[in-house]
């Protein structure tokens, strides 16, 4: 048979290659493979003398290997092939020889010459080809070849050869781990490749062959900064990944400041909170004075190239690749400052509409983010909302996500939430529900009743699994505080006749066992059904029943002694060794015998001894060590190859050693390279052309050891994120020349280089005032560094909070070294400005306001007002404050403050500025004998969601005289405090600011009518009723409005019964309606009601009515 006439008969596919044929015996009626003939055609085919032919057989060949057929019989046809002068053919027979080389080694070896003559093709896609098969044949004997054709391929001309020398590298180390020395070589040359073809695959080689010489990063970091966005997206993970490690070793901690004030402002206050440590020594005083001075004298700058790190990463934040994603995600979360993380969040709930396997891995990291750094991802609570169609793996981390996520102000909406999921068929996702919000009712002590209440009606479901997970999780919460609910127990004790599941058994058992004493009455019967039942049940059932049997006997052995011995004499001969031990240890211990030793005294205090509630921790709580990303993480189990994650350094190593020696010539041509190029790409100002990454970060480098380099690096790169629009860039373009005059004006006024912070810090400084100064007063515009596509909420948080950071700086360098002439004139013009701005926001405007009237007044009683000239002292909620003076609170104390005390109240006053702000009134009185200057606020510390509107600067305060001052704070609807620093020109002191649960309302006026239906729409969880017995001087109205009134900011609503009295209002921050009822009984009996929206808020609210009207 001809080749032709074969290769006619493929074609036509008669017998396709490799398939199984029809055997010609009907009989036989089965399939199997002709393997004697098998690839005869292909052979012949490759044995051809036609170029045509053999190109033809060879794309079949690799089309069976992708296909995942075994075609490693033709090893032998194809390898005669290797020397064809087709290059088509060649580089086909090379694919397949990378694939079998391994496995046919001898055969691979025979053609090892015609390898080697590959490496010299003209044509780049051979030689790249003949040094992956080369590098693929697992023979010690060629370790040398192979080591010289790596070293070859390193110098070539060609990035693929350089970029597959790179990838030979760790194949020939695992072959040959002896060579790592002259393969480090190899490694550091490819280091300093400058395309970003050879990038990561070098960077990825280092990590196999060197993790640990990270002095050969040094040189090469900053061209690697520069060159991410450019390189391959697998690349960029490898590197990401490196530099995350690198930068843990060569920067300081970020958030170093802000552990060590923390730690300071807890020491002072419990110095100064509780009573017991009033007598502790002067001398402990004096030292947390001292390591607090200490934290604010050396103020933490951030090293330049850590900036130009975490910039040159943020872009990649929007990559299509998930993984890449994932890795600047970790890589800001170990590396970036608290304020900056915030960027992260955003990107990773994009990810959460991938595929479900990236959406385990996210989530799993987004797990373990939560717990330290809640609020960045509450802003998008809603994307953890559970699917129907979400597999079961996805559902319990979501599940693990919204409760790490609750707090006070979100957990109604997450109950309500978790309620519908226990409606779910899937039994796995509801066990792990219900365990959900037994974590939420131990974490927030506010809904720990509301979740009991809801655990216990979950008892009667009809589904076996769900009542057994109910009753486990009631047991862990009734450890906390089990004689307010005996009634509770007895409901469970009940259950044990329905309930089969062994382990939701055995907890009824050990609940009634441990508070016996809560259920006398119930216990000895549990007992006795039990005992009925002993011998059917199971084994971790038998030894609650042995420990049931034990407790009762201790504490009520006249009803259960025989019982009790019945039972351990079943457990004696049970077939489980386990219980038969447990049984006789028992018996020795409780019932006292001539033989029984001294044990048997303390048998009461061994099993009833009092236990610790158990904690419910999240399993990702340890998991951070594990650096994110990684398969590591994902286990929680070191993975082979993993390499962790190191320290902060104490004291920042020297950033000199990156520094690049760059010759004269090469810096002038790179400078006005960058002039020219500028207006085209301006995105990639910092890595234009080949040359260009290296020097563009270290030109300026000489001058002032690398500080003002990096500080222009920084501005380069702030324009790059936000030159998106061509008006913008031109802009830029000219606020840019200006900031190079200027730096030329600079360079010659100072004369030393050795001040490089100072020289930063004033450049910064100089940075934020051309930025600020097209701004008006508005405080939410945001700062120029934003990203014009990243618009929403919590964009705009984290970016306004770094140009709050910047402020703080600029202040901070303007007390340690004055800038140059014109820049301090015109930083004195703009606080003028700004403090003019504020005292406009706070003093009272004589042109009416609108707004009161629609937020205080119901549209019935604007209508029936209607005509009439309303001023605005009518409409201001002063009508409603209490006659009796606001309650004052202490915030500095004159001794602590040396000198100066500082007293505030809520005003209960509608904050101008801002409607969703609490008005805080204080009171700054100088005690001292000498003047105090620039009281201002800084350093706020927030939880998420909160905001602050500072007051304005009191530049002087004489000595004895005292001022007032009004800030507004949104407390976002929670009592958390408010921490920040109040500062003079010579202290700081932390203070904090914790509201009362009244006054994070405002009144509003309802008609009964209007009252009653609100209330109507309020029943369920959202109500709580509370009886109690009148104080003996609160029992008329006048009292109780008055009362009432004091404990909240409510007005009272119109009512008919002269029993009653009703009150509303509405949160500040999201204007959730409070309702308050009153009803007043015989005998100074009276029952409170509070119908809330938020349970959280009409919870605490309660307890503080309750106190105000029976004390």
């Amino acid at each position: 048979m001809s080749t032709s006439s074969a290769f006619n008969d493929e074609k036509g596919g008669s017998s396709s290659v490799g398939e199984p044929e029809y055997g010609h015996d009907p009989a036989s009626g089965g399939i199997f493979s002709s393997d004697y003939k098998r690839h005869d055609d292909l052979k012949e085919m490759l044995d051809s003398n036609k170029d045509s032919l053999k190109l033809e057989a060879m794309k079949r060949i690799v089309a069976m290997i992708a296909r995942g057929k075994n075609a490693s019989d033709l090893f032998p046809a194809v390898v005669k092939n290797v020397a064809c002068k087709n290059i088509e053919v060649k580089k086909l027979v090379y694919v397949y020889l990378v694939r079998y080389a391994e496995e046919q080694q001898d055969l691979a070896l025979l053609s090892i010459s015609t390898f080697q003559r590959g490496l010299k093709d003209p044509n780049q896609l051979i030689r790249a080809s003949a040094l992956r098969v080369l590098s693929s044949i697992r023979v010690t004997i060629i370790v040398p070849i192979m080591m010289l054709a790596i070293k070859e391929a390193a110098s070539d001309m060609s990035p693929y050869v350089r970029k597959t020398a790179a990838h030979a590298i760790p194949k020939l180390y695992s072959l040959d781990p002896e060579q790592k020395d002259q393969l480090i070589e190899v490694i550091e040359k490819l280091l300093a490749d400058k395309t970003t073809l050879v990038a990561g695959s070098v960077v990825m080689a280092f990590e196999e062959v060197c993790p640990e010489r990270i002095d050969l990063i040094h040189k090469n970091y900053r061209k690697l900064c520069n060159l991410l966005i450019d390189v391959e997206e697998w690349g960029q993970v490898v590197i990401i990944n490196m530099l995350t490690r690198y930068a843990r070793t060569q920067f300081l901690n970020p958030n170093i400041n802000e552990s060590l004030l923390e730690e300071g402002g807890v020491g002072e206050k419990t110095f100064y909170g509780s009573d017991e440590d009033e007598d502790e020594d002067e001398d402990e005083k004096e030292k947390k004075a001292e390591a607090a001075a200490l934290a604010k004298r050396k103020p933490y700058v951030m090293d330049p190239d850590h900036r130009l790190l975490l910039r040159n990463t943020k872009p990649l934040l929007q990559s299509r690749n998930a993984a890449v994603v994932m890795a600047v995600a970790q890589l800001y979360f170990h590396l970036a400052p608290k304020a900056e993380v915030g960027v992260i969040a955003k990107a990773l709930v994009r990810l959460l509409r991938s595929h479900s396997e990236v959406q385990y891995v996210v989530l799993q990291n987004v797990a373990t983010m939560t717990i330290k750094r809640r609020g960045m991802f509450e802003p998008y609570l809603k994307s953890f909302y559970i699917r129907s169609t979400d597999p079961t793996q996805i559902k319990v981390l979501k599940l693990e996500v919204l409760t790490n996520l609750a707090n006070e102000t979100n957990i109604s909406t997450i109950l309500r939430e978790f309620q519908t999921y226990i409606k779910s068929m899937d039994k796995d996702f509801v066990a792990a529900t219900i365990q959900a919000i037994g974590r939420c009712a131990t974490n927030i002590g506010e809904v720990r009743d509301t979740c009991l209440n809801g655990l216990v009606q979950l008892l009667s479901n009809r589904d076996e699994l769900v009542v057994a997970e109910s009753v486990v999780v009631i047991k862990k919460l009734l450890q906390m505080q089990p004689e307010k609910h005996s009634d509770i127990i007895k409901h469970m004790a009940k259950l044990t006749d329905n309930i089969q599941v062994p382990m939701a058994r055995a907890s009824i058992l050990w609940l009634i066992g441990e508070y016996c004493e809560h259920v006398p009455k119930i216990a000895p019967d549990v007992l006795r059904k039990m005992a009925k039942s002993f011998t059917n049940e199971e084994d971790i059932v038998k030894l609650q029943i042995i420990n049931l049997a034990a407790k009762l006997y201790l504490t009520n052995s006249k009803q259960t002694k025989l019982l009790t011995q019945y039972v351990l004499n079943l457990a004696k001969y049970d077939q489980n060794y386990d219980i038969r031990d447990r049984a006789r240890f028992i018996r020795q211990l409780i019932v006292p015998t001539e033989k029984s030793g001294a044990l048997s005294k303390y048998a009461k205090k061994l099993f009833l001894a009092l236990k610790p509630a158990p904690v419910l921790e999240s399993p990702f709580k340890d998991r951070d060590h594990f650096q994110l990303g990684s398969l590591s993480h994902l286990l929680n189990a070191k993975a082979g190859g993993y390499q962790e994650l190191p320290d902060w350094p104490e004291a920042a190593p020297d950033p000199s050693v990156r520094n690049v020696e760059v010759p004269e010539w090469t810096k002038c041509s790179s400078r006005e390279k960058r002039k020219e190029k500028k207006v085209e790409k301006p995105f990639y100002s910092d890595s234009e052309g080949e040359s260009g990454p290296t020097e563009s970060a270290d030109s300026e480098s000489d001058s002032a050891s690398g500080s003002e380099s990096a500080s222009g690096s920084e501005e380069s790169g702030s324009r790059s994120e936000s030159e998106e629009s061509e008006e913008a860039s031109e802009s830029e373009e000219e606020e840019e020349e200006e900031e190079e005059k200027k730096k030329k004006k600079q360079k010659e006024v100072k004369k030393t280089v050795q001040e490089s912070e100072s020289e930063q810090s004033s450049e910064e400084d100089r940075k934020h005032e051309r930025k600020s100064k097209p701004r008006k007063s508005d405080t939410e515009s945001e700062s120029d560094e934003d990203e014009e596509s990243e618009s929403e909420s919590s964009q705009s948080e984290s970016e306004d909070s770094e140009s709050e950071a910047e402020v703080k700086k600029k202040k901070k360098a303007s007390e340690a070294k004055p800038p140059s002439k014109p820049v301090k004139k015109e930083s004195k013009k703009e606080k003028k400005e700004m403090s003019l701005l504020d005292l406009d926001d706070f003093e009272p405007s004589p042109s009416p306001q609108v707004t009161p009237v629609n937020t205080f007044l119901s549209n019935s009683l604007v209508t029936d007002l209607e005509g009439l000239s309303l001023s605005d002292s009518v409409l201001a909620p002063a009508t409603i404050a209490p006659s009796s003076a606001l309650k004052s609170y202490e915030l500095l104390h004159r001794i602590t403050g040396e000198g100066l005390s500082v007293e505030y109240c809520f005003s209960r006053q509608p904050f101008s500025p801002d409607a969703n702000m609490v008005a805080v009134q204080m009171q700054v009185t100088n005690n001292a004998t000498t003047d105090t200057k620039n009281l201002h606020i800084e350093d706020v510390k927030l939880q998420s969601g909160m905001r602050v509107k500072e007051f304005p600067e009191i530049e002087l305060l004489a000595a004895g005289e005292t001022a007032t001052a009004v800030m507004g704070i949104d407390f976002c609807d929670s009592t958390q405090a408010a921490n920040f620093q109040l500062c003079t020109h010579a202290r700081k002191f932390f203070v904090s600011i914790q509201p009362p649960v009244g006054e994070l309302m405002r009144p509003v006026f309802l008609t009964e009518n209007e009252f009653k239906k609100e209330q109507g729409q309020l029943m369920g969880m959202n109500e709580i009723t509370e009886k109690l017995t009148l104080d003996a001087k609160c029992r008329n109205e006048h009292a109780i409005v008055q009362r009432v009134t004091t404990a909240a900011n409510l007005s009272r609503v119109p009512c008919g019964s002269d029993k009653e009295c009703r009150f509303a209002g509405r949160t500040v921050t999201s204007s959730s309606l409070v309702l308050v009822t009153v009803a007043t009984k015989e005998e100074g009996a009276a029952q409170l009601t509070v119908n809330c929206e938020k349970m959280v808020i009409g919870t605490m609210l309660v307890k503080d009515i309750l106190l105000a009207l029976t004390q």
